[in-house]
C-alpha cells in the first residue's frame, strides 16, 4: 500500500511538470520565432517479486513472473523545431526564416548564440542588432543616409546610398544548422546556445546545402497551437486528478487494515 502512494506522489509531480511546460507554451504563443517543447515520461524501476520462467514445485516454468512499477520519470522536455507560420510586417528589417538554420548573436561575453527572430532593428550607430540589443554575426552596419534597405533570400543586404541610384552590397548574413536542434539550450530572449548533445554549429550562406532562405518584411509566428496545448492541459488535469485519487484510496485502503486490530 505504501508502494501505490510512492508511485502516484511521482506521478503527481510528473503532471506538474506537464502543466508547467504546456503553460510556458501558452504564455509564448505570440511569442516570434518561439518553438514548443513537449513532455516526455519514463516508468521508473520495476520491484520484481517473481521472476519470469521460474519453475513451480511441479517443474513447470512460469510464463511470465511478478513485476511491480514504482512509479513514473520526466525524461525529457524535446523543443520541437518545426516552422512557424509568416507574418507580413512591412518592415524592412524584419527578415523570416523559411526553412532550417538560425540566425548567429554576438554575445557580451564573446560568445555566439543563436535564433529564428528576425525582427531586427537598427543600433544608434547603424548597426543591425536583435530587438536586445545584440549585434548579428557576422556584424552588417547600415550607412547613415542610405535608403531601400533589402536582404535578399540568400543574405545580401543592400541599400541605396545618398547621391546614388543603383543598390550597394553592404553585407552578407550567413546561418547556422545544426545535427541536433534538438539539444540546444534554451538562454531566454528567444536565443539558443549549443551544447554537447547539438553538436557544433555548420554555418552556410542562406538557400545553400539544406539551408533555409530568407524572406524580408516577415516575422516567423510562434509554432505554439493553441488548440492542441488546450487538449494537453486537460489530459495533465484529469491525470492529475486521478493519480491523486490513488493516493486517497490507498490511505484508506490502509485505515481499514489498521482498524482490524480493533
Amino acid at each position: 500500500m505504501i508502494r501505490s502512494m510512492y508511485s502516484a506522489a511521482t506521478g503527481m509531480e510528473a503532471q506538474q511538470l506537464y502543466m508547467d511546460t504546456i503553460s510556458h507554451n501558452l504564455a509564448n504563443v505570440n511569442t516570434t520565432g518561439y518553438k514548443r517543447t513537449k513532455m516526455e515520461f519514463q516508468d521508473l524501476m520495476y520491484q520484481t517479486l517473481k521472476e519470469p520462467g521460474v519453475k513451480n514445485s511441479e517443474g513447470e516454468m512460469a510464463p511470465a513472473g511478478i513485476e511491480v512499477g514504482l512509479g513514473v520519470k520526466p525524461a525529457a522536455t524535446q523543443r520541437i523545431f518545426e516552422q512557424g507560420s509568416v507574418n507580413q510586417t512591412g518592415n524592412p528589417m524584419d527578415v523570416a526564416i523559411q526553412g532550417d538554420g538560425f540566425y548567429q548573436v554576438n554575445m557580451p561575453d564573446g560568445t555566439i548564440a543563436y535564433t529564428r527572430d528576425g525582427s531586427f532593428k537598427q543600433s544608434s550607430d547603424g548597426t543591425i542588432v536583435t530587438s536586445s540589443g545584440y549585434t548579428i554575426a557576422p556584424q552588417i552596419a547600415i550607412p547613415e543616409g542610405a535608403q531601400q534597405l533589402g536582404v535578399s533570400p540568400n543574405g545580401k543586404v543592400t541599400v541605396v546610398l545618398p547621391g546614388k541610384e543603383t543598390s550597394t552590397e553592404i553585407g552578407q548574413i550567413e546561418m547556422a544548422r545544426f545535427v541536433n536542434p534538438a539539444g540546444l539550450r534554451g538562454l531566454g530572449n528567444n536565443l539558443f546556445g549549443i551544447s554537447d548533445a547539438s553538436g557544433e554549429p555548420i554555418v552556410e550562406t542562406p538557400g545553400e546545402n539544406g539551408m533555409g532562405t530568407l524572406l524580408q518584411t516577415y516575422t516567423e509566428a510562434s509554432n505554439v497551437q493553441m488548440v492542441e496545448e488546450m487538449v494537453n492541459m486537460i489530459t495533465a488535469q484529469r491525470a492529475y486528478e486521478i493519480v491523486s485519487k490513488s493516493i486517497q484510496v490507498s490511505d484508506e485502503m490502509l485505515q481499514v487494515a489498521n482498524n482490524l486490530k480493533r
